[in-house]
């Protein structure tokens, strides 16, 4: 299946190593210097271009955290779908260990609806410079439920050549009021590293 120039630059965008280190150093009450990798995951569907997603404290690289994909779709707009793992320990760590993904099928995910968000596409670097910007579809917010408990997330991101800047916030069930994340505003990242498909 042919895929348009927007999603595969918003792929490349998207895919490589990321440091918030000048954020986290301007700022460390607010901000925790993390390390975020979006790691290609070729062939896994035919229609739409995939990434592994996930994070940890530069502190403490050997325990990253949040390991989910990223699915990059387009149905006249762009969308990006997220899944989590059925089995979060047989993948955790593959941002930087990509042998890990080698093994991966869809057999191995579970889509999570009401986490899939629009895509919104600017060009305010000229013409072949792009932002985009991903946003919920609509005020309910990204659920889901591991070991036992149910969890709620605000999720969105802007990206563009230089910068990405991620949104995503821990929701308190009960106040609905978020609990950890982007609080304060977006969490600023730098590539540090391109990743190829």
């Amino acid at each position: 299946m042919s895929l348009s120039f927007p999603l595969i630059t918003l792929a490349n965008y998207l895919a490589g190593e990321f440091d918030n280190q000048q954020q986290a150093i301007a700022e460390p009450l607010w901000y925790v210097h993390l390390r975020l990798w979006l790691r290609p995951v070729p062939n896994l569907w035919s229609d739409s271009l995939t990434l592994f997603a996930e994070q940890a404290n530069i502190l403490n690289l050997t325990q990253p955290y949040r390991p989910r994909l990223l699915r990059l779709r387009e149905n006249t707009d762009l969308y990006v779908e997220h899944y989590m793992f059925k089995d979060v320990r047989a993948f955790q760590g593959a941002g930087s260990q990509p042998q890990k993904l080698a093994t991966l099928t869809t057999e191995d995910v579970e889509f999570l609806p009401s986490c899939t968000l629009k895509v919104e596409t600017s060009q305010p670097f000229g013409d072949h410079n792009y932002q985009f910007e991903a946003l919920p579809q609509s005020d309910q917010l990204c659920c889901f439920n591991y070991q036992g408990s149910t969890y709620q997330v605000s999720l969105g991101f802007k990206v563009n050549v230089n910068e990405l800047c991620t949104y995503d916030k821990g929701i308190d069930p009960n106040t609905k009021k978020a609990i950890w994340g982007a609080i304060l505003g977006p969490y600023r990242f730098q590539k540090l590293e391109q990743f190829t498909w």
